[in-house]
């Protein structure tokens, strides 16, 4: 979930998909994270116990499949949930192109999931979810490069509290258990967007995320980095400040940086004349990264991938979210977005063929789930081959 880079009325930017929100869905929020029985364990800053050699591995792997949500909550998205319905289908049938997609939907609206994805989609019905962003509620795939495979929660409290999650924070620990595959809690909270990996001992994450008081109030950055080391099978995290309490996720760091192997990163870069918040922690990431050494030393190439001109795009949208960063590696394929600038959009699309030569890339509109602040990486988890 990640409501970020929304630059054409930037002092206008508040947390976006809040205003979605019932009041009530608000108020139960904390209730919600209590009653997971999670925060009183982090509260101690306790950290799992993982397996010896399992590690997150970078998204380019083969994959089994892709894990995705179908979400129904016309508290959270009101008029919009019609439109960013349709926009998860779309990802979920072009996906499923490549590799296989399985969807999680509440049992009353599974047929109209059904209905929405067709046949090469499998929608399952037992595992409930209150929203789309299976990146941040959904389990992070380990695998120990012998066959083996288990799987991580993040202890999702729906960004901070700022959005009810009751069904969500159960969704990694049902997804590893309908898998069958071993599950641990990390020793943080925070969410899958909120941190980047290539696969090889190095960590990508922003501290306005992550070192915050709405997810971990009593773990200092140092504990943090430590917890996410544990948890992801790393051994350095690269720190970008971000943005606080600007957007609903306290700037996550997959809608700018990526990790395109090891020592190879990309970002995305605003214009030259964007001056807000989000395009300074964009320059500043860029900075940062190009200067940064990965976990065995080398130096990180960075690859700018430029963003486009909001005064272009096809939506007007305050919270809209034009992240081309924000892709999905699958199977012989990139799925990205495309938004209007023509030229802007072409461009990405060339980028990112050039940075993955062998797989097809894939622009599809989805303005509908970007005007709610949210991307196709947000809405997407890979389960890779063991």
């Amino acid at each position: 979930m990640d409501d970020r880079f929304a630059r054409r009325t930037p002092v206008s930017r508040t947390l976006a998909r809040r205003s979605f929100l019932a009041a009530t869905g608000l108020a139960a929020a904390g209730a919600a994270w209590s009653a997971t029985g999670t925060g009183k364990a982090l509260a101690t800053g306790s950290a799992p116990t993982t397996a010896q050699g399992f590690a997150v591995p970078i998204d380019t792997v083969a994959h089994s499949r892709t894990w995705m949500a179908w979400p129904d909550g016309t508290d959270v998205w009101g008029s919009k949930l019609p439109g960013v319905q349709a926009n998860i289908a779309l990802i979920a049938r072009t996906i499923a192109q490549y590799e296989p997609v399985t969807l999680c939907a509440n049992p009353a609206s599974a047929p109209a999931a059904r209905n929405a994805c067709g046949p090469s989609v499998t929608v399952l019905d037992s595992i409930s979810v209150d929203d789309c962003w299976m990146r941040d509620s959904g389990p992070v795939f380990r695998t120990d490069g012998a066959g083996g495979l288990d799987a991580v929660g993040t202890n999702f409290n729906g960004w901070g509290g700022k959005q009810r999650h009751a069904q969500d924070a159960l969704v990694a620990e049902r997804i590893a258990a309908h898998l069958e595959v071993p599950f641990t809690a990390a020793g943080f909270v925070g969410e899958g967007g909120a941190v980047e990996t290539d696969g090889d001992g190095t960590l990508m994450a922003t501290r306005s995320s992550l070192v915050n008081t709405n997810r971990n109030p009593d773990l200092t950055r140092a504990q943090v980095e430590s917890a996410l080391c544990d948890a992801y099978g790393a051994t350095k995290v690269i720190w970008f400040n971000g943005v606080t309490g600007r957007d609903i996720t306290d700037d996550h760091v997959d809608a700018t940086s990526r990790f395109l192997a090891a020592a190879s990163g990309l970002v995305q870069m605003p214009l030259a004349t964007d001056t807000d918040a989000w395009s300074q922690d964009a320059r500043q990431q860029y900075r940062i990264l190009s200067t940064a050494t990965d976990a065995r030393g080398n130096p990180i190439a960075v690859t700018p991938l430029q963003g486009p001109d909001y005064a272009l795009i096809r939506s007007t949208a305050p919270t809209f979210v034009a992240a081309y960063a924000n892709y999905y590696v699958c199977n012989g394929a990139v799925i990205s977005a495309q938004f209007g600038d023509a030229r802007a959009d072409a461009a990405a699309k060339a980028t990112l063929q050039r940075l993955f030569p062998d797989r097809v890339v894939e622009q599809l509109d989805v303005d509908g789930l970007a005007a709610g602040g949210g991307g196709i990486h947000c809405v997407t988890q890979q389960e890779p081959r063991p």
